[in-house]
């Protein structure tokens, strides 16, 4: 196996659009017939071990330095889920003020052929991608956003205040998953992401509730409108994505140097993020009737991708949604608040 963080232990194929729809999620995602152990599991392993008997205030260190190694950073974030994380306070989520003003959002129609050339062994169609164009300028006022997306932790605390019934599915059994506290909830619907934004609204009296598309867009490309947060080249090292081989969802955070220019963590990678809006046709472009359309006849828009998806969802143009009828599919939300 190569040994390489973030390196793959096996080929992906070649996902050419007319196979794609064919395919199962095993096949889609590149995984072998058998089970084998990826090198950044051991990897994590090897390091849980060394790591175990470090405090809380060591862990933290290493969870946020540059300095060390991924597998180091993951086992970090995974050992203080269980510590308890102080970095995840259910009525003070971590915000990050964004300025008002003109954004420019979406894809110029003249760079789609360039998206479909870079990404091009994804098996991406054209419709997924035109999706982004026109490029158009949005006028946002001033707002805060969440360093993280919302953890188990907190939606545990709004299931029990609240008697909510939907539980996420990856908590198998309906249990709270422990070792996972501090990693971002997922499997949710849109629904729930609203009702759990109202709650808190509500606990706090702040103006919490779920990013707008544009001002999520905005938060993650930065002022410089990246195509990923942290710049214009994607590296499986600094978003948990398929790429990347964990194929779980990893301790918020742990994917150090993948910040958006804001500060913003986990915003390629991780759990796709449901925003505000409902699918339509940006102005002046035209509504794309795909797959996610057909299998739903509207869906709420997510962004951000996931460590079930490639890396073509990471970019910060990409609008995405729920596809019920494949389990690859993470969705989780982050919280936003009008100040």
């Amino acid at each position: 196996m190569n040994a390489r963080p973030g390196a793959l232990a096996w080929h992906w194929p070649s996902l050419g659009a007319s196979r794609c729809g064919a395919m199962t999620d095993r096949e889609r995602l590149g995984l072998p017939d058998h089970y084998i152990v990826h090198e950044l599991h051991a990897e994590v392993e090897r390091a849980c071990k060394v790591l175990r008997r470090e405090p809380v205030e060591a862990l933290l260190e290493t969870l946020a330095s540059l300095e060390t190694t991924l597998s180091a950073r993951i086992a970090s974030g995974n050992l203080l889920a269980l510590a308890g994380d102080p970095r995840i306070v259910v009525e003070r989520p971590a915000m990050v003020d964004v300025a008002g003003g003109i954004a420019d959002i979406g894809l110029d129609a003249c760079e789609v052929a360039s998206v479909l050339d870079r990404f091009g062994e994804l098996g991406l169609e054209r419709a997924w991608i035109e999706k982004e164009c026109p490029r158009h300028r949005v006028e946002l006022l001033a707002y805060r956003i969440a360093r993280f997306p919302v953890t188990n932790l907190e939606y545990r605390a709004f299931a029990i205040d609240t008697d909510h019934s939907e539980l996420p599915s990856s908590w198998h059994f309906r249990r709270f998953p422990e070792e996972r506290a501090n990693h971002p909830a997922y499997s949710v619907s849109a629904a729930s992401a609203d009702a759990y934004a109202r709650w808190l609204a509500r606990r706090t009296g702040r103006g919490f509730r779920l990013p707008s598309e544009a001002e999520w867009e905005h938060a993650a490309a930065g002022p410089n409108g990246c195509e990923f947060p942290w710049g214009a080249h994607f590296d499986p090292a600094l978003a948990n994505t398929a790429e990347t081989g964990l194929f779980s969802t990893s301790a918020v955070g742990a994917f150090a140097g993948g910040e958006s220019a804001y500060g913003l963590c986990d915003m390629a990678g991780n759990v796709e993020e449901y925003v505000a809006d409902e699918y339509t046709a940006y102005p002046g472009g035209v509504p794309v009737a795909d797959h996610l359309c057909r299998a739903s006849g509207g869906y709420r828009v997510a962004r951000g991708g996931s460590f079930a998806r490639f890396r073509d969802l990471a970019r910060t143009r990409r609008r995405h949604g729920h596809n019920p009828v494949s389990a690859t599919y993470a969705m989780g939300f982050r919280l936003a608040e009008s100040p």
